[in-house]
């Protein structure tokens, strides 16, 4: 394991006060904080060789194009794919969905193929495939969950058949935090002759990930969620799929060749890849995966359970707390989504915050499974590397201090 009193120090933001108490920050399902390793990436790029890359032979030009590209084999090699042509950057894993959606979809996709996600997926792992389905007349089946948040495999099993064409599921939800069967889900998909895509979101930045392990067609995750910048992320494809799609986005370094009334494309990734990217973000993105090595993802995963672990029994001294998700801390990871009596998840949020605690409240970009669980939103405590269980303690005071402002009544 990692010493998160060493770890804690190397993150500037968790020194400051926020209404005169120490941060506790707990949105990380959200973003994530950073760690100085990644903002001094970030300002060196910008101090020493701030240059656009590939095309240009002059020295800054040739050290930035080292650094994006060592980035992605940096990326490639954290989920284990078979070649840095594989990943391909994008802004996001929303827009990494999108990408496959149009690119994949928008060819492959006939009237009544079918597309088969769960109820508790992410808007951004649900709209594009309603859209793209609505296009293409194909229909979308959904994966039910049971009342414990893990996905109704039987069901699963009924609902992936001959006409499925695609299995697009979150490896851990963004609200209840259970991590899902993708590997069965996986053989269940490619057993008709159906892709998998895997949102990596919340499970790349937080525990061992391998795209070759999982069998999975598709992977996209974010660089904001796992210690790095925001507009940066990833869509790994296998290479056969990538070189069969067209480009999501045409213009310029995307292409081989242009004339007057034709073009033809770059080969992968640069084929996805159009105009001048983020070149400093995704310089800093690799600094991030290089501290995440140095912690060991495992240890991460460790390290998130245990906080979770002791959150789910904290979390038990408050009456009328219910908690979302698998009671199992094995079969989670670090979110916790909970409702409060009949205390809206928006006034939680703010009265925690007076007391230096960072927690998320809303729908999460997950209106339908809202609907499922039966509230109008959640409040969401979400763990990372930095986070301690003397912080989930000042959480669970909070959420007291909550109860007795709403009640009138002293909780004790």
């Amino acid at each position: 394991m990692f010493d998160v009193q060493a770890v804690r120090a190397d993150f500037p933001v968790l020194r400051r006060l926020v209404n005169g108490k120490p941060l506790v920050y707990f949105d990380n399902a959200a973003t994530s904080q950073k760690p100085r390793q990644v903002i001094e990436a970030l300002v060196d790029y910008y101090e020493r060789y701030n240059s656009n890359i590939h095309r240009g032979v002059h020295t800054l030009a040739e050290e930035s194009t080292e650094a994006y590209e060592q980035a992605r084999r940096l990326a490639a090699r954290f989920i284990n794919a078979p070649a840095a042509s594989e990943a391909v950057f994008v802004r996001n894993t929303t827009e990494a969905i999108n990408l496959v959606a149009r690119s994949w979809g928008a060819k492959a996709l006939r009237p009544g193929d079918e597309i088969v996600l769960t109820e508790a997926e992410h808007h951004s792992n649900l709209i594009p495939w309603q859209q793209i389905a609505a296009e293409k007349s194909a229909v979308l089946k959904f994966i039910p969950i049971l009342d414990d948040g893990t996905l109704d495999m039987d069901a699963a099993a009924r609902l992936i058949g001959p006409r499925t064409r695609l299995v697009a599921v979150a490896h851990m939800g963004n609200v209840l935090g259970a991590i899902n069967p993708v590997v069965e889900l996986g053989k269940l998909a490619h057993g008709v002759g159906a892709l998998i895509l895997v949102d990596g979101a919340q499970s790349v930045p937080h525990m061992p990930v391998d795209v070759q392990a999982l069998g999975c067609d598709f992977l996209a995750f974010s660089s904001h969620k796992m210690l790095g910048p925001t507009g940066i992320g990833v869509l790994y494809g296998r290479q056969e799929l990538l070189d069969a799609m067209d480009p999501y986005q045409t213009g310029g370094s995307m292409i081989r060749s242009v004339r007057l009334d034709r073009a033809t494309w770059a080969e992968v990734p640069a084929k996805f890849e159009a105009g001048t990217p983020n070149i400093a973000d995704t310089v800093a993105f690799g600094a991030a995966i290089e501290y995440l090595q140095g912690l060991g993802m495992a240890n991460v995963l460790r390290h998130e359970q245990e906080m979770a672990t002791y959150a789910l029994d904290a979390l038990r001294s408050v009456r009328g707390l219910r908690v979302f998700g698998p009671t199992d801390p094995t079969m989670r990871g670090g979110v916790i989504s909970f409702w409060l009596d009949d205390i809206h998840p928006h006034d939680i949020g703010t009265v925690v915050d007076r007391e230096g605690v960072a927690i998320r409240a809303g729908h999460h970009c997950a209106q339908p499974l809202m609907r499922r669980l039966g509230v109008p939103a959640t409040a969401r405590a979400s763990f990372y590397v930095y986070n301690t269980p003397e912080e989930v303690d000042v959480l669970v005071g909070a959420l007291h201090k909550t109860k007795e402002l709403f009640s009138g009544v002293r909780v004790g």
